[in-house]
């Protein structure tokens, strides 16, 4: 069990604080509140301490252990979790000063170093190219951190059981991608990821059903509601039409309507109908723009919704 180490009395038996209420010098410094207090009487010595010990207190069978840790929290999302040092490349120093011509050329040479040093098999290599394309096309997709954890976890997997082995790094990176946004319900459909990517959507696809076979991993589809906020903003409709779509999509899942089907598809068929209905129309082009589908895709979803859940609109 990990506690974290605020929450831990400590006693200061040299410590230079003397209660002046009765005298005693021995204290507790109490990290939870931040408070130095006397351990005879309880009065208050000194508030808003700093906790200089170590970060965590780790408990173990035997008792308990403490571990000390500097710097950033390790990550997934660099091949070596972190854990090296880096050098910075901009020459300058921890003042702002430019540095030396002398001093300029001994920091190339330790940047060189430091980068062949980092990187030590051909397994290192490959966790270096492919997670920092993820974080590129993470980047660029304005996802969370913690979709690239994802990723990068879903791709050390891949790499210990050498499923990436006669396939394009960038592709399986991609495939990776999509599945972690499918992991973590992240509206982003297989369209918009290939179009960030330097792979087309066909060997993503391909790449993203092999690993689900091999990973025995089973991702249910995005609910199509996730999307309602994303294309509705782009579209600059109200939150009333947003809540209705929402509501044709929940009736349409009630009915089972949208199994089978995009949850792209469905969500801008639904937005389509509810712009209609609270009268901020929106032509079938200018929705499929924003949803990345086909105007076919968008008539045949809104026949579809329109004749089963009975709606009531006016084209």
């Amino acid at each position: 069990m990990i506690k974290n180490y605020s929450s831990k009395r400590k006693k200061n038996k040299n410590s230079e604080i003397n209660c002046p209420s009765c005298r005693n010098s021995v204290t507790v410094r109490d990290y939870q509140q931040n408070k130095i207090i006397c351990e005879s009487c309880g009065l208050v010595l000194r508030a808003a301490i700093k906790d200089n010990g170590p970060e965590w207190t780790a408990f173990t069978q035997e008792g308990y252990e403490e571990k000390s840790r500097a710097g950033p929290p390790a990550t997934e999302t660099i091949h070596d979790k972190g854990l090296s040092t880096q050098i910075d490349w901009s020459n300058r120093d921890g003042h702002g000063n430019s540095l030396s011509p002398k001093r300029r050329s001994q920091m190339y040479r330790l940047r060189k170093w430091q980068s062949r040093l980092r990187v030590v098999d051909a397994t290192d290599r490959n966790l270096a190219f492919a997670l920092s394309e993820i974080n590129r096309m993470a980047s660029q997709l304005g996802l969370s951190r913690s979709v690239q954890e994802i990723a990068a976890k879903i791709y050390r997997e891949v790499v210990k059981k050498g499923l990436v082995r006669g396939r394009s790094i960038e592709s399986v990176a991609t495939a990776v991608l999509y599945a972690s946004c499918r992991e973590a319900q992240v509206p982003r459909t297989l369209e918009e990821i290939a179009e960030i990517s330097r792979v087309n959507k066909s060997d993503i696809g391909k790449n993203y059903r092999f690993l689900s076979r091999e990973l025995e991993i089973y991702l249910p589809p995005i609910d199509p509601t996730r999307y309602v906020a994303r294309f509705g903003s782009e579209l600059k409709i109200s939150g009333e039409a947003k809540v209705e779509a929402m509501k044709i999509i929940r009736k349409a899942q009630k009915k089972r309507l949208t199994s089978g089907k995009s949850p792209s598809g469905t969500a801008a068929a639904a937005i389509y109908i509810a712009t209609l209905k609270c009268g901020e129309r929106r032509t079938q082009s200018e929705v499929s723009k924003v949803a990345d589908i086909t105007d076919v895709t968008i008539r045949n979803r809104y026949k579809e919704l329109v004749e089963k859940l009975g709606e009531n609109v006016r084209v």
